[in-house]
């Protein structure tokens, strides 16, 4: 006849089991952190600077809800709830400063997110090799000037007197043309000039895509005649989609958040009407104003990460719902 355990020497098992059973992955863990020792260390200073520099800095967050005083200190600064965030939304600006935001960003979305897919495909089947790399390098070379000499070169080259864009439009009988001083010009010269930069970097994620597409499948459609459009089309842009889905949900996320270096830079007293953008107000009044408004600030910036966090899930949840591919 089998005895059956108590239901309090049932439970003492299983307690122990399952201490057991975490001493083992400690113990599994702890061997493996010694065994990767150098790999931890590596991993030390990226964790570190989130930590100092990404999560330490949200206790600063509350003085979006406080009247903060620098002599008072966060905490001794008066609460005073969403008063911020109510004089932002009955503010004259807040329309027009999120209009701005999402043109350019919509406009620098839909110029920039497919061109580096269809200089990376082209780059993909061309077929001189040192044609291939004369065009990476001169693509991705812009990457590497800084915002400053970008936005000089623009003011130089689109000089309404003596720049070299404005002399070839004279010949033509177009110009010249106050690019820098016009409103209605101010997004194109902004957007396009972001392309022109970040077009190379963009088509080397896409290349480090396409090389992971098997060689097999290419090899197949060339015995079955398939062009290479057909191939770009059924094989390639298939390949290089979860990559492309990955980046469109970032970019999405970040919507509202342009910048303000090259923004600022660019910003004159003709075109502001057009150029002024989240970025560079909350600049202007937290920092740059005579007597600065660090709470207002505070919370424009934390308006805007919210409704970036709306986007980016949002994004995500339709991106994972329709094609499978999702950030998480």
């Amino acid at each position: 006849m089998t005895v059956s355990p108590r239901p309090a020497q049932a439970s003492d098992t299983a307690a122990a089991a399952s201490a057991r059973a975490g001493s083992r992955r400690t113990t599994s863990a702890g061997r493996q952190i010694r065994r990767g020792w150098q790999l931890y260390v590596l991993l030390l200073l990226p964790m570190l600077y989130l930590v100092v520099f990404q999560y330490w800095p949200m206790y600063g967050v509350q003085i979006a809800f406080r009247d903060y005083n620098v002599v008072n200190g966060i905490l001794g600064s008066e609460w005073v709830g969403l008063k911020h965030f109510q004089r932002f939304l009955d503010s004259y600006l807040f329309w027009p400063i999120i209009r701005n935001t999402i043109v350019l960003s919509t406009y620098q979305l839909v110029a920039g997110f497919p061109l580096p897919i269809l200089l990376a495909l082209a780059l993909n089947y061309v077929g001189g090799a040192w044609f291939r790399r004369t065009v990476q390098t001169v693509t991705y070379a812009p990457y590497f000037i800084s915002t400053v000499v970008i936005v000089g070169m623009l003011f130089m080259l689109l000089d309404p007197r003596n720049g070299m864009i404005n002399l070839l439009l004279s010949q033509i009988g177009l110009g010249p043309l106050d690019f820098m001083g016009n409103p209605a010009y101010f997004k194109h010269v902004y957007v396009w000039s972001g392309v022109w930069q970040t077009l190379g970097f963009g088509a080397v994620i896409y290349l480090a895509a396409l090389t992971s597409i098997d060689p097999t499948l290419h090899e197949a459609a060339i015995v079955d005649g398939a062009t290479k459009l057909q191939r770009m089309r059924h094989i390639d842009l298939p390949g290089i989609a979860p990559v492309a889905i990955i980046l469109l949900i970032l970019s999405l996320g970040s919507m509202l958040t342009l910048g303000f270096e090259k923004v600022l830079l660019m910003q004159n007293p003709l075109n502001l009407q057009t150029a002024e953008v989240i970025d560079t107000y909350v600049y202007k009044v937290g920092l740059a104003s005579a007597v600065p408004q660090f709470s207002y600030a505070a919370a424009i910036g934390l308006f805007r990460s919210v409704v970036g966090l709306i986007l980016l899930v949002a994004a995500n949840q339709v991106a994972r719902r329709s094609t499978e591919t999702s950030l998480w």
